[in-house]
């Protein structure tokens, strides 16, 4: 038995089984299998997943043969484009996924032994991706799916600042900083890649480098004219129904005001309001996942998979969870989506690589800019990880979710939206 083989035994060796959900006998079979399965999900059983999702990207980017060895699946016809973009969008996707877990840095457990071999890995990444003399030099600025890709890079910089930033070889922190502002030459869309704009600069701020006030300015202050209400933004003028306020609005808009919001009094006005909203849209997510993990299958890049509750467990990690809402249930929760979208048999190639789809391979939900590498935004799922072990998360008694209870014939209190701070009827 390998290393990685005995690593997932072990842990999901820590699943729990044979719980009994309240209202089982109203609510179908099959919901209540799926979620009494996703009851007992133990954090061993979170850690297995992620590292089968994440363990052929960072190893061959360890070794530098990440463009030798990773497939490139994509819209047709546009798979030779893609090659000039994918590779980014995998590291820095799965990066702001893992770094949470991996700021915990490594001790001798078995859990911190994994995460030790990740920070190298993370590390020797980077430093291949911004080194011009690697095979697996990413070419930051050279195509405008960059500025996207180079965000999550920074996202996942500002959350392992100690474990991976620190960390980098003084030549690969040049060469990365110089990545960065090479996408500054590309103009982002008038809509959330603004955040994106503004997180690259961010990271700079982060790193001691200099930094564009302008680009963080004008990405808050256009979500502010944005906000529609009840936690929701618009993605630019147009309301667009879909995933993106978890994908990228509030997550980026909370990273964003956490790296630099001292740094302008009208930032720091906006940091209430900012956090109000995204626990206001975390609710509303929880809301959302069925009692069989499912979820409304609406709006663009629906093949993130888990990725889609980015939100969720941005807001689980960071301990901003409305009183109303237990961390042990957004935990059976998240468990749920993160079996109903990577437990689908065709998810994984014969390889480990991820393959497009939601619910197993079905790649006719790629649109033109998705490839493989975008996929890797399913890690984002897994940011509860950054909780300690300990954590009431972790260890709270199971608690099945809003949906669950409801459809089980559970008598709740009405949900009521919010405006500001006030409730409306």
């Amino acid at each position: 038995m390998n290393r990685r083989d005995l690593l997932t035994k072990g842990f999901a060796a820590g699943t729990l089984a044979g719980m009994e959900l309240p209202g089982a006998a109203q609510a179908g079979a099959g919901h209540v299998a799926a979620a009494q399965a996703a009851l007992g999900a133990s954090r061993g059983e979170w850690l297995a997943m992620l590292d089968r999702v994440s363990r052929p990207l960072f190893s061959a980017l360890a070794e530098r043969k990440l463009k030798q060895v990773m497939p490139v699946e994509a819209y047709a016809g546009e798979q030779q484009h893609r090659r000039k973009t994918t590779y980014l969008e995998a590291l820095g996707r799965a990066l702001a996924g893992i770094a949470p877990w991996l700021e915990h840095g490594s001790d001798n457990g078995q859990e911190g032994l994994l995460r030790r071999q990740y920070i190298d890995w993370s590390v020797a990444a980077i430093a291949s991706a911004v080194d011009k003399r690697s095979p697996d030099y990413m070419d930051f600025g050279g195509d405008r799916q960059t500025i996207v890709d180079t965000a999550f890079l920074a996202v996942g910089l500002l959350r392992a600042p100690n474990q991976v930033l620190t960390k980098l070889p003084a030549a690969s922190r040049t060469q990365l900083a110089e990545a960065m502002r090479a996408t500054r030459d590309l103009l982002a869309g008038y809509n959330n890649w603004l955040l994106f704009a503004a997180a690259i600069e961010a990271a700079l701020h982060a790193m001691g480098e200099p930094w564009d006030r302008m680009r963080v300015d004008y990405a808050l202050r256009a979500h502010a004219e944005w906000y529609l209400g009840d936690g929701v933004y618009s993605d630019g003028p147009v309301f667009h129904q879909d995933y993106y306020n978890s994908f990228v609005i509030h997550p980026f808009l909370l990273e964003s005001i956490d790296a630099v919001g001292r740094q302008e009094p009208a930032w720091a006005a906006m940091a209430d309001p900012i956090r109000e909203r995204a626990v206001r849209y975390a609710a509303l997510q929880e809301r959302m996942i069925a009692p069989d993990g499912s979820y409304p299958v609406v709006g663009r890049s629906i093949a993130y998979r888990c990725g889609a509750f980015h939100l969720l467990a941005h807001v689980a990690r960071r301990q901003l969870l409305p009183k109303e809402l237990p961390p042990e249930q957004v935990r059976g929760a998240l468990s749920a989506v993160i079996r109903r979208t990577l437990g689908a048999s065709g998810t994984f190639d014969r390889e480990g690589w991820l393959t497009i789809g939601l619910a197993g391979h079905q790649p006719s939900l790629g649109e033109v800019y998705i490839s493989t590498g975008s996929l890797y935004l399913c890690t984002a799922a897994f940011l509860p990880l950054g909780l300690p072990a300990e954590d009431r998360f972790w260890t709270g008694p199971a608690a099945p979710w809003t949906s669950v209870k409801v459809w089980g014939g559970a008598d709740l209190p009405a949900d009521h939206a919010i405006d500001g701070r006030h409730r409306t009827g």
